[in-house]
Formats: C-alpha cells, structure tokens, sequence
C-alpha cells in the first residue's frame, strides 16, 4: 500500500519535471496539431498548441513503476508485460501524432492501419493470459470460463478502451482529468485482489495523469495527442485483463464508453435516417454547442466517472469479501 502511494508520489513529481522541459522542447521544434476542421469554432484558437505531451507521461509511469515495483518486489513477468504494452501503444500513437504533424493536417495513420497495430499489440497480453489459462471472468461472483473466446473477448476489450480515450480526449484536461480517477480506482481494486504489481503501475498512471494536468488544463499548454490518448486507453484495458476484473471496466471507463456509444449512436443514425441524435459527437461536443463551458463539461463528466469508479470498487470489495 504505501508503495503503491510513493510510485503515484514520484509519477506526479517525475510528470511535473518532464512537462517543463518537454513544453520547451515541442515549442522549439514547433510540433504542434492543427485541429479539426468540423470541431467548434470556439476551438479555433487551439492551433497551435503543442502536441505529443503523452511521451512525458508514459516516461513518468515507466520511470516510476521501475523504482516502485523492486521495493515492492514483484518485478513479474506480467507487470513488464503490462508495460512492454503500453510502450508500444505510445510508439503507435505517436506515429500517428507525427504523421499529422508533418503533413499539417488532422489525419495521421489510416483507421485501418492504426486498428491493425492496435490489434497486434493487444495480442501480447491475450496470449500470456490465454497460454496461461487465465480465460475466467467473475463479477457479483458469477463466473464464466470464455476458453477459446476470451482471446477475442480480451482484444476487443484492450483495442475498445484504446479507441474510447482517444475519442475522449478532445477538451482540455477532459480525458487526462478521467484517467486520474479510473487508474486511481484500478490500483484499489488491483489491490483488492492482491495484485500489487498492478497496482503500483495503476497507482503511477494515476500520479502521471495528473501531473501532466498541470500542463494540460484549459487553456492547455500541450496536448497529449493520440501518443497519449491510445497509450493509457490501451493500458487501462491491459491492466483490466491483466488484473482480472475486465467487466468491472464499465463502472471505470464510463465516460469513456458514453463518448465511444455517442460516436456510434451518431453515425448510425446519420446512415439510417439521415438525421443527427446529438448536435455534435463525440458527446463533450455536443454539450460545448449547448453553451457548457469546456471546464464545466470536464467538471461534470470527472464527477460522473468518479461516482461510477467508486461504485466499482464497492462492488468488487463486497465481492471479494464475500458479502453477495
């Protein structure tokens, strides 16, 4: 426990000290994102900004969980499974980030090409889990053995939390503020089901994500881009399968679905009836286009994912404790 605390300590000094030479660096080399031409127009005066900022936060977690997990000790296989991930999502997401930068456009990696590495890289801990025989998933304590299905059930889930934070991340501090809390919640429930391991890197995001905050809140300094946006998306679904509670993901990537569901649920409409459901998807701009400010809307929906976390972890704890 109090490791798990001292990796988050040092994640959020470690962002804090990489953010400010970071900044520096991206402005000199002027990597910045155009943003997208159908975004409101209030977004306007984002051009510019730089972009990319997710590389100090994965270098704050992986620095962090390298010092916290030795004095834990449990250096295991699946914690550097867990992180191995992670950098390679980082790797996709920002060659996605520098092909728009290059180009001067917002379309980097073509979506094919981007779900094709994701789905390679979600390969990693399917097949360590799979070859393992860990292919159960338990909630309210029902139990159900996937066998053959969970390899599919697990990328769908680590490719799906991916996407869905990437979709999220279009507010300032929107998606970074979200992922404060639900990695927060998954180092207690990893805790909870005795994987310190986990946890310390959970607990590490956690501390990042809000050091990188700082950095991030509106106005932003920088954006995390999709070098951020895919790499903790990815590690929040990796950290699901890796830790077990891959359907208690709902109650900790609520938002993050309710963004993905409102893309869908738009463009599905768009098709069937020709009419638009919401004003604008992902959601966050739809509240934006009814006149919510971008710090309420970021406010509003932290509230919602921290509501619904808590609600996680209370029903994997009573769970645990054998109290249904």
């Amino acid at each position: 426990m109090i490791i798990t605390i001292v990796a988050a300590l040092v994640a959020l000094v470690l962002s804090l000290l990489f953010g400010v030479v970071y900044l520096d660096f991206l402005k000199k080399k002027v990597y910045t994102q155009p943003v997208l031409e159908d975004a409101p127009e209030t977004h306007a005066k984002k051009n510019g900004t730089p972009t990319t900022g997710g590389a100090m936060i994965v270098l704050a977690i992986i620095v962090a969980s390298i010092i916290a997990l030795p004095m834990e000790q449990v250096t295991t296989p699946q914690a550097f499974l867990i992180l191995l991930t992670l950098f390679f999502f980082t790797l996709t997401g920002f060659q996605d980030d520098m092909q728009k930068i290059t180009k001067n456009q917002n379309k980097g990696l073509s979506p094919k090409g981007k779900l094709f590495l994701q789905f390679t890289i979600a390969l990693l801990p399917t097949l360590y889990l799979f070859m393992n025989k860990m292919t159960l998933v338990s909630i309210l304590g029902f139990n159900l053995d996937l066998s053959w299905f969970y390899p599919i059930f697990s990328i769908f889930v680590i490719t799906g939390a991916s996407n869905a934070v990437n979709l999220t991340d279009g507010l300032d501090g929107l998606a970074s503020s979200n992922c404060v809390v639900a990695f927060a919640c998954c180092a207690i429930i990893a805790l909870l089901g005795g994987n310190a391991d986990i946890a310390i890197i959970c607990a590490a995001t956690a501390g990042a994500c809000l050091g990188f905050l700082y950095f991030n809140k509106h106005p932003a300094q920088v954006f995390m881009g999709d070098t951020g946006s895919l790499a903790l998306g990815g590690l929040l679904g990796t950290v699901a399968v890796m830790g077990k509670f891959e359907l208690y993901l709902p109650f900790l990537a609520v938002i993050f679905i309710i963004e993905t569901l409102s893309v869908m649920i738009q463009v599905s409409s768009f098709k069937l009836t020709g009419k638009r459901i919401f004003k604008m998807s992902p959601i966050h701009h739809h509240f934006e286009l009814c006149n919510w400010s971008e710090v309420k809307i970021v406010k509003v929906f932290s509230i919602i994912t921290l509501i619904f976390s808590a609600l996680g972890v209370a029903i994997y704890w009573i769970t645990k404790t054998g109290l249904i």
